[in-house]
């Protein structure tokens, strides 16, 4: 049995951290199943509001996994601030490797008097190589499903044609005259749409203020992107914000003005990106629509991206005791 240490991150990590999680690029240096969130630069912009319990294995000075992860009492979650999380991989590591490393890791977790490991497991279409070792394990380790989250996917390899009625939108904006345009400056959206659509509507706020938002695009200009409709006098009707991956171009805000249905606006801007991101990505994704945690479907806001072409993709969040650990004893035989 390999012996691996762990340790919690700290900033002195940050370039080992940040090298670890970058993307493959076409080599099988770093990481399999990873995302641009993972990078310190965006899991540490909302520090005040988590207690950061990230955790990095090693293999003498080599890095096999990390756990992007924030502390709430006796539980440790991976990551409350993040869209996904889950155990991130060396490229080449092999499943039995996997298992010990989860098995130390919630041996850890167990001994520093944590209780409970909550993961939002990155799904399969994010990752740049075969990496479902996680969700074997918790199996293994009686892992409960607490949530389970419907997301509207495009795979654009493999396309379905557009519905008539998001043709007829298209249709409608052309003749409305509305304009696309790529955008570096997220006010318009955020203060004339955004904001005021989810006050209205949810009576919420958007995750990232215009703030937060403008200060990640500039960190990470390659990964988050704004596209904003304009009508014929330059206002801003509609948009969308961009997060992409390396396989994934992922809707993290959508919103438009009361008059999207009469304009067509949000069917030319979602035609235009999805043909767009089919000569870059591999898949297209609109997140989910979901409520209450899952148990309640926004049945509109699904059949509108199902128009596209898009169909449903689930997003799991399990939780397991790290006193399991135990039962990935004498799993090889």
């Amino acid at each position: 049995m390999s012996t691996f240490k762990i340790v919690k991150y700290t900033t002195a990590y940050k370039s080992r951290w940040d090298r670890f999680v970058a993307s493959l690029n076409g080599t099988y240096k770093g990481s399999k199943n990873t995302s641009f969130l993972f990078q310190r630069d965006f899991m540490d912009y909302h520090n005040d509001r988590f207690e950061d319990y990230s955790l990095m294995v090693f293999e003498g000075d080599q890095v096999l996994a990390v756990l992007p992860a924030n502390k709430n009492g006796n539980t440790v979650y991976s990551h409350q601030g993040l869209t996904y999380g889950g155990l991130v991989l060396k490229a080449e590591i092999r499943l039995q490797t996997v298992l010990e490393v989860f098995k130390q890791l919630l041996q850890f977790l167990s001994q520093s008097g944590i209780q409970m490991l909550e993961i939002k497991v990155l799904p399969q279409f994010y990752q740049e190589l075969p990496g479902d070792e996680l969700d074997y394990l918790l199996f293994l380790t009686k892992a409960a499903l607490i949530k389970t989250e419907a997301a509207s996917v495009i795979d654009l390899r493999n396309r379905i044609p557009l519905h008539n009625s998001r043709k007829d939108g298209i249709r409608k904006a052309k003749n409305n005259g509305l304009e696309l345009i790529e955008t570096k400056d997220f006010t318009s959206f955020w203060n004339t749409i955004l904001i005021p659509n989810l006050q209205l509507r949810h009576d919420t706020i958007p995750v990232h203020s215009l703030t937060d938002i403008s200060m990640l695009a500039k960190k990470f200009p390659y990964n988050i992107r704004q596209y904003n409709v304009l009508d014929r006098e330059g206002r801003c009707v509609a948009g969308a914000t961009i997060f992409e991956t390396p396989t994934v171009a992922h809707v993290q805000y959508i919103s438009a003005n009361e008059d999207r249905q009469r304009l067509g606006s949000l069917d030319l801007l979602f035609d235009f990106l999805i043909s767009k991101y089919s000569k870059e990505k591999y898949y297209f994704d609109f997140g989910t629509s979901n409520e209450e945690a899952g148990k309640k479907l926004n049945g509109g806001l699904q059949f509108w991206k199902e128009g596209f072409g898009a169909r449903t993709r689930v997003q799991r969040t399990y939780s397991v005791a790290t006193a399991n650990h135990c039962l990935l004893n004498d799993v090889v035989l």
